[in-house]
């Protein structure tokens, strides 16, 4: 099943190793899912990750390490097509345009309500435990 993971997902897990986050980066590469990236939403993760805030938890060299290592089991999408304006804020529309073109089923966030209405594209979005227990590791 191909995912998109939201940047919120990747903020928790570099703050915390205790939350579903964190499980969830620990698992891939995984046969149950697939996380999908387009260029635009790699330099998204970039960005939000080496602010400064969120470089007390790691070094800004792991951190760029860490997203090297998700791109290179990522599935990569092009993205040929622009459904914006259709969410609230724009950088969530990258999010759903990256999941329509990479087919994907879920959006895996904390900001549920930042992606109402994302079903009529046959996705779902959910937070990280809910798909953890989805696809069978915790209960």
């Amino acid at each position: 099943m191909k995912v998109v993971l939201d940047t919120n997902i990747l903020v928790s897990a570099s703050r915390s190793n205790r939350g579903a986050s964190y499980r969830l980066l620990s698992l891939i590469p995984d046969k149950r899912f697939q996380i999908c990236i387009s260029l635009p939403f790699y330099f998204e993760y970039r960005d939000v990750l080496t602010r400064p805030e969120h470089l007390s938890y790691s070094s800004e060299a792991q951190t760029k390490g860490m997203i090297r290592y998700l791109v290179s089991t990522a599935h990569l999408q092009e993205i040929y097509f622009h459904w914006r304006p259709y969410l609230p804020d724009v950088k969530d529309d990258m999010v759903l345009e990256l999941a329509v073109a990479a087919r994907a089923k879920r959006i895996i966030t904390f900001n549920l309500k930042h992606f109402r209405g994302i079903n009529q594209f046959g996705i779902d979005a959910i937070p990280p435990r809910d798909f953890l227990v989805e696809i069978g590791d915790i209960t």
